[in-house]
Parts: C-alpha cells; structure tokens; sequence
C-alpha cells in the first residue's frame, strides 16, 4: 500500500496505481522537444547473456521519446565489443557503444593522465564518468537518465518515471534519484537496511544535527543505481571510481544543488537484481568491501563538511552502530513475521557484524590517508585541462564503430 509521506528535505514521488505508462510516455516524447534525454547503460559484456539484458533491450525497443542510447561496455575484448555492437542492434534509437578497455579509448585516458587528470581505476564509476563525457560532447541531450543492466524485473514504466522529474520542465528538478521496495518472499537490499540507514542515524546522534546527515537520512534507498540529472549538472559533478560511487554522488548534488532541486522517486512496483555474496572475511570483494568503500566515501565527505573523524570517534562510532543496527534486525524481524515473509535473524546479525568490520577497515583507511584516491575531476575542469577532449572523445568512439 504507497503512502503519501515526505520523508525529509528533499521531495518524495510516489506511485499511486494505476500507474498509466502511455501517458507518461506522451509527455516525456512533449518534453523531449526542449529537454531531449539520452539514456545512459553501463553494461559488462557477461550481462549480454544473463537474464535482465535481453529483457532490458526488449523494454527499450517500445520506448519513444528517447534522443539517443549510451552504452558503455567494459570488460570486453575485440570480439567481445563486436557481439555487443551485434546484440544492442536491434534497439531503434540512435545508439553509440562506447568500448571503454578499447586500444582507443585507453590512448586517451592516457592523454588525460600525462595531464594530470587522474582517472580512477577500471570499474562503474568511471563507465559512467566517460559515458557522460560522451553525452556532453555529442550536445544532442539536455538531460540524462542511467540505470543498470542486471534489473531482472525490468519494466519501461522504471524509465519513464524515472526521466520524468527531470525533463519535466514545470518541476524544475535536476537531479532525481530512484527508490524501490527490494522484498520478494523476503528483504534484499542488506547494504541499505542493514549498513547505510543505521550508520547514518548513529551519526546523527553522534553529530548532533548536521544538514548534509538530514539530506542522506532523506532518502528511502541511497545506494539506488538508478538516477536522472540534467547535463549542466553532470558537467560539474565530480565521480566516485570504487564502490562508493551511489553515496559520493549524493556527496556531489548536495555540494552543487539546492534541495528543492533534488527529488526521490517510485519507480516501479518491484525491483530486484542479482545478489552480491556478503563475504564476512574477505575486504576485497562482496557487500564487505561495498561497505568499507561507502563508508571511506562517507567519512571523507563528513571531514570535507568540517567534522572530525577521530580514532576516538569511529570507536564510538563503531560499539553506537551495532546497538542500532540491532535495534533494526529487531524492527525487520516483526514488519517479516506480519507479513508472511521469510526472516533470518543470524544471517542479519552476521551481516551487522561485517558491516561493523567494515567501519573499523574503512575507519583506519580514512585516518592514515585523509585525502583517499581522489574522485575523476568534473568535466569543467578536464575540458580545461585538455580543451579538445570532447573532439578525441568523439574520434576514438567513431573509429571504434567503423
């Protein structure tokens, strides 16, 4: 059953059924006269052949009003990017696959390192960074809307309303973030429930009132993949490289946005993906290393914002977050039992324990190097540093194509 409550400071969207997609549909194609919308798909050539894509793809072929389709490959060889360009074919909007390990356009995130713009390592968040390089040099899209290729229950109705906010210019947002309840016969979504919301209210607590904690605790589903911008403001946002992409980018639209500008938004009436293992032992990979990478983001993002971040702290920080993530276990545990779904409270208490593993990891991290890797410089500035970037860009990815 929706709500109608607003959960903070920014504005919150919900889906009220039924839900018609026609309209929504008729509206963005309106839209998309003065504020075109390309569509941004950071894609593995693996999820070629998993379950979601092919659904995903076949979703897209029945949406109208898009100006163009990004999809940056990565992880692919030459034969690889060559069974994507055959696989994304079919899709009748303009499209451009953007090879992100090809001989190109590695040459020139080489000529962005010998001039001094660092770029990250390999991973999503630089998939995106590129890809919306791309968007901003090819100026056919004033708006931009990204989610990921492994949605399994996708249906073009999430797109829509995801876009919606965005290019709807009597909202005025430019920065729109999706939610979803991740509940099938039981809860998904550990990282949210389990890490994020009660590590966040921790510090709360801790802190004492602090707007940038009031903006986070704003939202349903922070690590949401899903999210719509305009181009003036991914020219000026810097992007994550690890893990942490989802809550350094919130980082970024509350450094560059008023909240009135930025909304969260319903976007479908289930959602799940494929499931991260937890990994309790091993920092490298996993949920576990997911959350030492938010919270390195986090607890570099709250220093920036003038709050010290003290061994002493993240002790406290550390023994306050398992009692409330308790507290959240106890508060998952019942909303389960009334509905019928299935509960195991070991399994979430393994997870606390991980995650405050994690806080202890990340924590120490974060104090022996303050500065971390730093986040791929905004577009402004690489633009400034090599000011026909947006020419190569489009060069490496045409010959790419040919």
């Amino acid at each position: 059953m929706p709500d109608f409550y607003q959960t903070g400071v920014v504005s919150t969207l919900h889906r009220y059924p039924p839900t018609d997609i026609e309209r929504l549909e008729g509206e963005l194609k309106k839209f998309g006269r003065t504020i075109p919308l390309a569509l941004l798909l950071p894609c593995l050539y693996r999820e070629l052949n998993g379950e979601a894509l092919p659904r995903i793809v076949e979703e897209l072929k029945r949406v109208k009003y898009l100006e163009q389709i990004v999809i940056s490959l990565g992880q692919a060889t030459y034969e690889e990017y060559l069974q994507a360009r055959e696989f994304f074919a079919s899709l009748p909007q303009e499209k451009v696959l953007l090879w992100n390990n090809g001989p190109r356009v590695s040459a020139l995130y080489e000529t962005l390192r010998q001039n001094g713009i660092q770029i990250g390592e390999d991973g999503k968040g630089r998939a995106v960074w590129i890809a919306i390089g791309y968007i901003l040099a090819d100026e056919k899209a004033q708006a931009i809307a990204l989610h990921d290729c492994d949605i399994i229950t996708y249906n073009r109705e999430l797109l829509a309303r995801l876009a919606y906010p965005v290019c709807n210019p009597n909202m005025g947002y430019e920065y729109a973030k999706a939610y979803y309840a991740r509940v099938t016969d039981r809860f998904h979504g550990r990282v949210t429930r389990l890490f994020v919301h009660p590590m966040i209210r921790t510090l709360q607590k801790i802190v004492g009132a602090h707007p940038f904690l009031s903006f986070l605790d704003s939202f349903r589903y922070p690590l949401a993949g899903e999210f719509s911008l305009t181009t003036d403001l991914a020219r000026i946002i810097r992007v994550p490289s690890d893990w942490g992409l989802e809550m350094g980018l919130l980082g970024e639209v509350y450094r560059n946005c008023a909240t009135r500008r930025i909304c969260e938004v319903d976007v479908c009436q289930s959602y799940d993906h494929k499931h991260q293992p937890l990994s309790p032992d091993d920092p490298t990979t996993g949920l576990k290393r997911m959350a030492i990478d938010i919270a390195k983001t986090l607890f570099r993002t709250l220093a920036a914002e003038g709050i010290m971040v003290s061994e002493g702290f993240l002790r406290t920080l550390t023994v306050a977050y398992v009692r409330m993530a308790q507290d959240t276990i106890k508060k998952y545990n019942d909303d389960a039992a009334i509905n019928g779904l299935q509960f195991d409270r070991h399994t979430e208490g393994t997870a606390v324990e991980a995650f405050a593993k994690a806080i202890t990891v990340a924590g120490k991290a974060v104090l022996e190097d303050p500065m971390g890797v730093p986040q791929i410089p905004n577009w402004s500035r690489v633009t400034s540093a090599v000011p026909d970037v947006f020419d190569l860009l489009k060069q490496a990815v045409a010959e790419d194509s040919k």
